[in-house]
């Protein structure tokens, strides 16, 4: 065997880097179910530049327009906040308010309300643990 034939049958396919500058995103245009909405008329896009090969990690960006309405999470999410502005409540009546340059993470089994109050666009890395 030559070392060439060993060299080449060593060589691992790496993923390459995913820029959402130039990748191409699979676009969602969605609102909340209507016995979720609260408040207003919140209309959501998302762009997901990347989902993983187990289809339990995304990432992307999200927009949100103003409303008020109930989420319940599943799914753990790190947001980061680009533009505009939410209001978030647990069911136990905390409250946090994010702004642009604000970073949060959502975990799996959160429940309360999102309430956008200025139109919203955020970076999001979702992972949602495999089902037992």
């Amino acid at each position: 065997m030559c070392l060439a034939s060993i060299v080449m049958n060593d060589i691992r396919s790496v993923p390459g880097i995913v820029s959402f500058a130039t990748a191409t995103a699979e676009t969602t245009v969605s609102r909340p179910a209507g016995n979720r909405v609260l408040a207003g008329d919140p209309q959501h896009r998302a762009r997901n530049y990347f989902s993983d090969a187990t289809g339990q990690m995304f990432a992307g960006v999200w927009e949100s327009t103003p409303g008020r309405w109930r989420v319940t999470y599943t799914e753990n999410e790190f947001c980061h906040i680009t533009a505009g502005e939410v209001r978030i409540e647990s069911d136990d009546g905390a409250s946090w308010v994010f702004g642009a340059g604000d970073s949060f993470v959502i975990p799996a089994g959160f429940s309360g309300v999102w309430e956008v109050t200025k139109p919203l666009r955020k970076l999001y890395v979702i992972f949602e643990p495999a089902s037992s």
